[in-house]
């Protein structure tokens, strides 16, 4: 009986293990990636595992990160695609197998010349011959991950207004001192600026923005020292010799030509700042004021009277420059901000408005990998630990992150170590270990909140690996671009706990650098700041430096050169890089360049590749993206009420819609969102009627092929419920001392260009759905060489307003984007 019981015992367990082992393997057979297809044009194109961002019934978004090879010596060419599949559930419904694949849109490196046209026809056809399995739990836990259950943190931090010209010092902290040998002197560590206490006068100097500084305190009472102690003598000395190497290796410089202010804090903080008291001018075709004696992104809504300003990527509202500032989400801003002309002055905050092309290609960028192929032979790396080796656990995962190391080392599960640095992943038995290039990353670095420092490291990836290579990249969360809902941020708005030893090693921070967007250099810091590119070039070539103020020990991001708040999108005369001559600049005359005008230069085309000029790296690519050319200037909506553009989830944490397939040269086609014309229905307005601008229809001149064409949709589509703004008849009054500039700084086409009637006409209804391609455009008749405009508009009979039934409501501030690519 015994006998009996411990065979079947035994053969129960046989089973139990058959059945584990096979259901493993389906498992893995399920989530083996790369994948491979046949790539028209000649080659291959692998396929890396899709990252899934919304599941509505049985249809898929994802998005995956792709590469081509058209010879098999080539090395391969990366980008990135967005899919939408349609899934079929097994009786069950605990796996998904993609039956049908369309691809909404593709986008490789500027220069690769990848015809989107065979891309997409090659990744339709092979895609589906690949019968790819999603077991359903991963899948709806992907995209509860992917949809942002973990917010980035929003929470305004301490906003100063000055009115007089002042650098803001940033300490995490009180001040912590420590020895520096290499100085021999006493050093201020936990501040990205150089303060040093000089042991012969018991004074501390602070060296920012290419001057001196002394104060007997740390906290307060600076002021700039121009005859320096022997010991700061020798000290700028070198950081002159630092300043001058930077420039020969093309990093920007910033200098100041006058001392200013000095504001020291230890908390994280930013300093808008005007030179004297605000004035304000108009933006163009808008209910909007900026502040235009000021190098920071002000604005005044007309309307509400309120103020809103840009600080790494998100805004913040006060009906006082004063404050306090609340958060206010991209879907909440006035519908102004989207009106803000492409070509401007102020199109810079584009990028950070909602539902605009400059959003969504901002959105895209962020997510093209920049890779590079690494020798395994060659490639090292250093860890070192202030201490023995201090690991803590990483929330809601099973690895640890060490807190004392001067780069990022995680301990996994299975007692394997990680360690990045700078874009590539390394693998050891210990925490000492030996290091080599790992095959891939630790199991759960997906899953690393926002709230830890190590966050950034899920934006580093493996693709492939050979024994003598493997291939690796980047995307542009590993230097704290984040997207978050329909646009990007910088930082994750979380302050991380430094480590405080023998050493001070710093976390990324996301505010203290003025950070701003635009489309030629990504994430740039404020002009002039006290950070200073000679004090980072020394302290980054000594040992034990591990960065961390930016992310990767080798990244920095460069200055936003003197004034240029705008002029990055519009259609304007010249190519390259960005030619706004005649743009006005700001009434800012302290500290102004001596050209008066900077330009993107030093990371030019977003270049901020971490792999170049790495001796084991084998190959690598820069990632060099254009703004798409539009028009200069575009009509008023009137009402802003726009038709056209609809884009899905554009919700707070949701990614935005994923419509526009690129033509894999930088430009895009956008199935589903095109419009039948760029003809417009009449608007006839004080100030935005012009004689002699009928629009051609969206036909776009072919390149590559054919490319860059627009295929038609439905008439139904992109249709908008009828929105009734308030009647801007009367605008609310603009405080005594704040400029009052409404009526005389708009400027119009005309001869009388800054005359505008206070009182408008009467507001007309615009038609929401989309209007027939050849549509009359008729417009009061001018002679060669007349440039007047109808003093008043034409009232407009009521429309009837055509929605589609499968599409909800949606409320004012959830606008589509009114611009078209017109080319």
């Amino acid at each position: 009986m015994n006998h009996k019981l411990k065979f079947l015992k035994r053969n129960i367990f046989l089973y139990c293990a058959l059945l584990i082992f096979v259901s493993s393997h389906m498992v893995s057979a399920q989530d083996t990636w790369p994948k491979e297809i046949p790539y028209l044009a000649g080659g291959i194109i692998t396929i890396y595992e899709p990252q899934p961002e919304k599941l509505s019934a049985d249809n898929l978004e994802a998005r995956a990160a792709v590469s081509i090879r058209k010879k098999s010596s080539d090395e391969p060419i990366f980008g990135a695609m967005w899919i939408q599949a349609q899934l079929s559930a097994d009786s069950r419904g605990n796996t998904y197998t993609v039956q049908e694949v369309v691809v909404k849109q593709s986008k490789f490196a500027e220069d690769e010349g990848i015809g989107s046209a065979d891309f997409k026809k090659s990744v339709e056809n092979g895609f589906p011959a690949l019968r790819v399995q999603f077991s359903k739990n991963n899948l709806l836990a992907s995209i509860k991950q992917e949809q942002g259950e973990e917010n980035l943190k929003n929470d305004p931090p301490l906003i100063i207004y000055r009115d007089k010209p002042t650098t803001l010092i940033i300490l995490d902290g009180e001040p912590l001192e420590e020895k520096d040998e290499d100085l021999q002197m006493t050093r201020v560590v936990n501040t990205p600026y150089l303060i040093v206490k000089n042991p012969d006068d018991k004074k501390y100097y602070l060296y920012g923005g290419s001057f001196w500084y002394s104060s007997s305190r740390v906290k307060e009472g600076w002021i700039n020292v121009k005859n320096l102690p022997s010991r700061i003598r020798s000290l700028d000395a070198k950081m002159k010799q630092e300043e001058q190497k930077a420039s020969t290796e093309n990093d920007q410089v910033s200098k100041f030509t006058t001392p200013t202010s000095i504001l020291v804090v230890t908390e994280p903080a930013e300093l808008i700042q005007t030179e004297g008291k605000p004035t304000y001018q108009a933006v163009p075709n808008s209910t909007l004021l900026y502040v235009n004696n000021s190098l920071d992104e002000i604005f005044k809504d007309i309307d509400s009277q309120k103020n809103y300003i840009l600080l790494a990527g998100r805004w913040f509202r006060s009906s006082s420059v004063n404050g306090p500032w609340e958060y206010v989400s991209q879907n909440e801003l006035p519908p102004a901000f989207a009106d803000i002309p492409a070509g401007s002055e102020k199109d810079g905050v584009l990028a950070s408005v909602a539902g605009t092309d400059e959003a969504y290609d901002a959105v895209m960028e962020a997510q093209i990998p920049q890779t590079a192929k690494v020798d395994r032979n060659t490639a090292q790396v250093e860890v070192n630990y202030d201490g023995d080796p201090q690991f803590v656990p990483i929330e809601n995962t099973n690895l640890a992150v060490a807190e004392n190391s001067n780069i990022t080392v995680m301990r996994a599960a299975n007692n394997r170590f990680y360690a990045l640095e700078n874009g590539i992943w390394f693998v050891g038995n210990s925490a000492f270990g030996p290091w080599q290039v790992a095959n891939e990353r630790p199991a759960d670095v997906d899953r690393i909140p926002p709230s830890n420092s190590a966050y950034n490291a899920r934006y580093v990836q493996i693709y492939e690996s050979t024994p003598q290579y493997v291939y690796v990249g980047y995307t542009q969360g590993y230097m704290g671009n984040y997207i978050y809902g329909p646009t990007v941020v910088y930082g994750t708005g979380w302050r991380y706990r430094p480590w405080r030893g023998r050493y001070y090693r710093p976390r990324p921070a996301t505010w203290g650098f003025g950070m701003h967007y635009n489309p030629w250099t990504g994430w740039s810091m404020s002009f002039g700041l006290g950070f200073n590119v000679g004090w980072y070039h020394y302290e980054r070539s000594r040992p034990y430096y591990g960065g961390g103020w930016f992310g990767p020990p080798a990244y920095r991001p460069p200055y936003r050169p003197w004034g240029w708040n705008g002029g990055y999108y519009g259609n304007r005369p010249g190519s390259g890089r960005p030619n706004y001559a005649n743009r006005p600049r700001p009434a800012v005359i302290i500290n102004r360049p001596s050209n008066g005008d900077g330009r993107p230069n030093a990371h030019y085309g977003n270049n901020s590749n971490l792999y170049r000029g790495r001796k084991y790296v084998v190959a690598t690519r820069d990632n060099i993206y254009v703004p798409n050319r539009r028009p200069a200037s575009r009509p008023s909506t009137g009402n802003n009420d726009r038709p056209g553009v609809s884009r899905p989830g554009n919700d707070q944490n949701g990614r935005p819609g994923t419509s526009r397939p690129s033509t894999g040269s930088g430009e895009y086609t956008r199935p589903g969102t095109s419009r039948p014309g760029i003809s417009r229905p009449e608007i006839s307005s004080p100030g935005n009627t012009r004689p002699g601008t009928a629009r051609p229809g969206t036909a776009r001149p072919g390149t590559d092929n054919g490319q860059n064409t627009r295929p038609q949709t439905s008439d139904d589509q992109n249709t908008r419920p009828g929105i009734t703004p308030p009647d801007p008849a009367v605008r609310p009054s603009i405080p005594s001392n704040q400029n009052n500039r409404l009526d005389v700084t708009r400027p119009a086409t005309g001869n009388n260009q800054n005359s505008r009637p206070v009182t408008r006409p009467e507001q007309y209804q615009r038609p929401v759905s989309a209007p027939s391609q050849q549509r009359p455009v008729n417009r009061p008749a001018t002679n060669p060489g007349q440039n007047t405009r109808p003093a008043v508009r034409p009232s407009n009979p009521a429309r009837t307003t055509t929605q589609p039934a499968q599409q909800p409501a949606r409320k004012p501030t959830e606008r589509s984007n009114s611009r078209g690519r017109e080319q």
